[in-house]
Protein backbone atom coordinates (compact mmCIF):
# COMPACT_ATOMS: atom_id res chain seq x y z
CA UNK A 1 0.00 0.00 0.00
CA UNK A 2 1.40 3.39 -1.03
CA UNK A 3 2.08 6.19 1.41
CA UNK A 4 -0.61 8.45 -0.09
CA UNK A 5 -3.24 5.71 0.21
CA UNK A 6 -2.25 5.10 3.82
CA UNK A 7 -2.41 8.86 4.48
CA UNK A 8 -5.93 9.04 3.02
CA UNK A 9 -7.12 6.14 5.20
CA UNK A 10 -5.62 7.73 8.31
CA UNK A 11 -7.19 11.08 7.39
CA UNK A 12 -10.70 9.63 7.08
CA UNK A 13 -10.21 7.70 10.32
CA UNK A 14 -9.13 10.88 12.11
CA UNK A 15 -12.17 12.78 10.85
CA UNK A 16 -14.45 10.02 12.16
CA UNK A 17 -12.75 10.02 15.58
CA UNK A 18 -12.83 13.83 15.83
CA UNK A 19 -16.55 13.95 15.00
CA UNK A 20 -17.22 11.17 17.50
CA UNK A 21 -15.42 12.91 20.37
CA UNK A 22 -16.71 16.39 19.52
CA UNK A 23 -20.30 15.17 19.66
CA UNK A 24 -19.87 12.86 22.67
CA UNK A 25 -21.58 14.04 25.87
CA UNK A 26 -22.24 12.63 29.31
CA UNK A 27 -25.90 13.20 30.15
CA UNK A 28 -26.59 13.89 33.82
CA UNK A 29 -30.32 13.58 34.65
CA UNK A 30 -31.85 16.71 36.18
CA UNK A 31 -35.35 17.15 37.62
CA UNK A 32 -37.15 20.45 38.08
CA UNK A 33 -39.97 21.09 40.53
CA UNK A 34 -42.11 24.21 40.69
CA UNK A 35 -45.35 25.37 42.27
CA UNK A 36 -48.18 26.61 40.02
CA UNK A 37 -51.32 28.40 41.22
CA UNK A 38 -54.21 26.84 39.32
CA UNK A 39 -57.94 26.67 40.09
CA UNK A 40 -57.52 28.43 43.40
CA UNK A 41 -55.03 25.82 44.59
CA UNK A 42 -51.24 25.60 44.66
CA UNK A 43 -50.16 22.60 42.59
CA UNK A 44 -46.74 21.05 42.36
CA UNK A 45 -45.40 20.29 38.89
CA UNK A 46 -42.21 18.50 37.96
CA UNK A 47 -40.24 17.87 34.83
CA UNK A 48 -37.06 16.07 33.89
CA UNK A 49 -34.24 16.88 31.51
CA UNK A 50 -30.49 16.31 31.40
CA UNK A 51 -27.31 18.31 31.84
CA UNK A 52 -24.89 17.63 28.94
CA UNK A 53 -21.20 17.43 29.87
CA UNK A 54 -19.15 17.41 26.69
CA UNK A 55 -16.14 15.11 26.45
CA UNK A 56 -14.20 17.70 24.46
CA UNK A 57 -15.19 20.87 26.29
CA UNK A 58 -11.84 22.60 25.76
CA UNK A 59 -11.91 22.37 21.96
CA UNK A 60 -8.66 23.27 20.24
CA UNK A 61 -7.46 25.74 22.91
CA UNK A 62 -5.12 23.23 24.69
CA UNK A 63 -3.37 22.46 21.39
CA UNK A 64 -2.78 26.16 20.71
CA UNK A 65 -1.39 26.71 24.20
CA UNK A 66 0.81 23.59 24.07
CA UNK A 67 2.38 24.34 20.68
CA UNK A 68 2.90 27.99 21.63
CA UNK A 69 4.78 27.07 24.82
CA UNK A 70 6.79 24.16 23.40
CA UNK A 71 8.33 26.45 20.78
CA UNK A 72 9.79 28.90 23.32
CA UNK A 73 12.61 26.76 24.87
CA UNK A 74 13.94 25.63 21.50
CA UNK A 75 13.77 29.14 20.06
CA UNK A 76 15.60 30.65 23.03
CA UNK A 77 18.19 27.85 23.02
CA UNK A 78 18.97 28.42 19.34
CA UNK A 79 20.25 31.92 20.13
CA UNK A 80 22.81 30.56 22.64
CA UNK A 81 23.88 27.57 20.57
CA UNK A 82 27.41 27.71 19.17
CA UNK A 83 29.11 24.61 17.72
CA UNK A 84 32.56 26.09 18.46
CA UNK A 85 31.80 26.72 22.14
CA UNK A 86 32.30 24.05 24.82
CA UNK A 87 30.84 26.05 27.72
CA UNK A 88 28.10 24.82 30.01
CA UNK A 89 25.64 27.34 28.55
CA UNK A 90 26.20 26.02 25.05
CA UNK A 91 25.79 22.42 26.28
CA UNK A 92 22.43 23.24 27.87
CA UNK A 93 21.32 25.18 24.79
CA UNK A 94 22.29 22.29 22.52
CA UNK A 95 20.42 19.83 24.73
CA UNK A 96 17.17 21.82 24.59
CA UNK A 97 17.51 22.54 20.88
CA UNK A 98 18.03 18.86 20.04
CA UNK A 99 15.48 17.50 22.52
CA UNK A 100 12.71 19.88 21.45
CA UNK A 101 13.28 19.30 17.76
CA UNK A 102 9.96 18.29 16.08
CA UNK A 103 11.81 15.46 14.36
CA UNK A 104 12.53 13.78 17.71
CA UNK A 105 10.20 11.76 19.97
CA UNK A 106 10.78 13.81 23.19
CA UNK A 107 9.24 16.85 21.49
CA UNK A 108 5.97 15.02 20.87
CA UNK A 109 5.95 13.48 24.36
CA UNK A 110 6.22 16.99 25.79
CA UNK A 111 3.41 18.16 23.50
CA UNK A 112 1.17 15.29 24.63
CA UNK A 113 1.77 16.06 28.33
CA UNK A 114 1.17 19.79 27.85
CA UNK A 115 -2.06 19.19 25.93
CA UNK A 116 -3.40 16.92 28.69
CA UNK A 117 -2.50 19.48 31.39
CA UNK A 118 -4.04 22.42 29.52
CA UNK A 119 -7.18 20.40 28.75
CA UNK A 120 -7.84 19.85 32.45
CA UNK A 121 -6.93 23.45 33.31
CA UNK A 122 -9.16 25.02 30.66
CA UNK A 123 -12.10 22.70 31.34
CA UNK A 124 -12.00 23.38 35.09
CA UNK A 125 -11.89 27.15 34.48
CA UNK A 126 -14.91 26.96 32.16
CA UNK A 127 -17.08 24.98 34.59
CA UNK A 128 -16.08 27.15 37.56
CA UNK A 129 -17.29 30.21 35.67
CA UNK A 130 -20.61 28.55 34.85
CA UNK A 131 -21.29 27.64 38.52
CA UNK A 132 -23.72 24.88 37.55
CA UNK A 133 -24.70 23.81 41.07
CA UNK A 134 -25.92 27.28 42.08
CA UNK A 135 -27.69 27.75 38.76
CA UNK A 136 -29.58 24.48 39.20
CA UNK A 137 -30.53 25.36 42.77
CA UNK A 138 -31.81 28.83 41.84
CA UNK A 139 -33.99 27.37 39.09
CA UNK A 140 -35.42 24.62 41.27
CA UNK A 141 -33.44 21.85 39.65
CA UNK A 142 -31.66 18.95 41.30
CA UNK A 143 -29.85 15.76 40.39
CA UNK A 144 -31.74 12.67 41.64
CA UNK A 145 -30.01 11.17 44.65
CA UNK A 146 -27.74 14.20 45.16
CA UNK A 147 -28.52 16.99 47.61
CA UNK A 148 -28.55 20.53 46.16
CA UNK A 149 -25.72 22.93 46.88
CA UNK A 150 -22.21 21.78 47.75
CA UNK A 151 -22.90 18.01 47.34
CA UNK A 152 -24.13 18.70 43.80
CA UNK A 153 -21.00 20.73 43.04
CA UNK A 154 -18.76 17.93 44.34
CA UNK A 155 -20.64 15.35 42.28
CA UNK A 156 -20.37 17.49 39.13
CA UNK A 157 -16.64 18.01 39.73
CA UNK A 158 -16.09 14.23 39.92
CA UNK A 159 -18.07 13.63 36.73
CA UNK A 160 -16.28 16.45 34.90
CA UNK A 161 -12.85 15.11 35.88
CA UNK A 162 -13.72 11.59 34.72
CA UNK A 163 -15.16 12.81 31.42
CA UNK A 164 -12.26 15.21 30.84
CA UNK A 165 -9.79 12.31 30.93
CA UNK A 166 -11.31 11.06 27.69
CA UNK A 167 -11.13 14.50 26.09
CA UNK A 168 -7.56 15.07 27.29
CA UNK A 169 -6.27 11.75 25.90
CA UNK A 170 -8.14 12.40 22.66
CA UNK A 171 -6.63 15.87 22.20
CA UNK A 172 -3.18 14.58 23.14
CA UNK A 173 -3.51 11.85 20.50
CA UNK A 174 -4.64 14.38 17.89
CA UNK A 175 -1.68 16.62 18.75
CA UNK A 176 0.95 13.91 18.23
CA UNK A 177 -0.63 12.22 15.22
CA UNK A 178 1.66 14.05 12.70
CA UNK A 179 4.68 12.23 14.18
CA UNK A 180 3.08 8.81 13.72
CA UNK A 181 1.67 9.67 10.28
CA UNK A 182 5.15 10.58 9.06
CA UNK A 183 6.53 7.33 10.48
CA UNK A 184 3.81 5.10 9.02
CA UNK A 185 3.45 6.69 5.58
CA UNK A 186 7.07 7.76 5.13
CA UNK A 187 5.89 11.14 3.84
CA UNK A 188 8.09 13.73 5.52
CA UNK A 189 7.34 16.72 3.31
CA UNK A 190 3.62 16.67 4.09
CA UNK A 191 2.74 17.77 7.59
CA UNK A 192 -0.78 17.04 8.83
CA UNK A 193 -1.88 19.92 11.06
CA UNK A 194 -4.04 18.52 13.84
CA UNK A 195 -5.25 22.00 14.81
CA UNK A 196 -6.36 22.71 11.24
CA UNK A 197 -8.17 19.39 11.11
CA UNK A 198 -10.03 20.20 14.34
CA UNK A 199 -11.00 23.61 12.96
CA UNK A 200 -12.30 22.17 9.68
CA UNK A 201 -14.37 19.48 11.39
CA UNK A 202 -15.73 22.00 13.92
CA UNK A 203 -16.75 24.43 11.17
CA UNK A 204 -18.40 21.62 9.20
CA UNK A 205 -20.40 20.49 12.25
CA UNK A 206 -21.50 24.06 13.05
CA UNK A 207 -22.57 24.57 9.43
CA UNK A 208 -24.65 21.38 9.53
CA UNK A 209 -26.33 22.51 12.77
CA UNK A 210 -27.17 25.91 11.28
CA UNK A 211 -28.61 24.29 8.14
CA UNK A 212 -30.69 21.95 10.28
CA UNK A 213 -32.00 24.89 12.32
CA UNK A 214 -32.90 26.80 9.15
CA UNK A 215 -34.76 23.79 7.76
CA UNK A 216 -36.70 23.38 11.01
CA UNK A 217 -37.62 27.08 11.00
CA UNK A 218 -38.88 26.78 7.43
CA UNK A 219 -41.03 23.81 8.40
CA UNK A 220 -42.49 25.70 11.36
CA UNK A 221 -43.24 28.75 9.20
CA UNK A 222 -44.98 26.57 6.63
CA UNK A 223 -47.04 24.90 9.34
CA UNK A 224 -48.12 28.25 10.83
CA UNK A 225 -49.17 29.60 7.44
Amino acid sequence: MSGLMMLAIIGFGLIFVIVLFNEAVRRIPVQYGRSVFRGGMMQRQSGSTFLPIRVNTAGMIPLIFAFSIIILPGTIASYFRNPLDDSFTNTVATFFADTLDPANLPYWIAVFVLVVIFTFFYTIVIFQQQNLADTLQRNGGFIPGIRPGQPTQEYLNKVILRVTWGGAIFLGFIAIIPFFVSGVTGIQALTLSSTSLLIMVGVALDTMRQLESQLLMRNYEGFVR
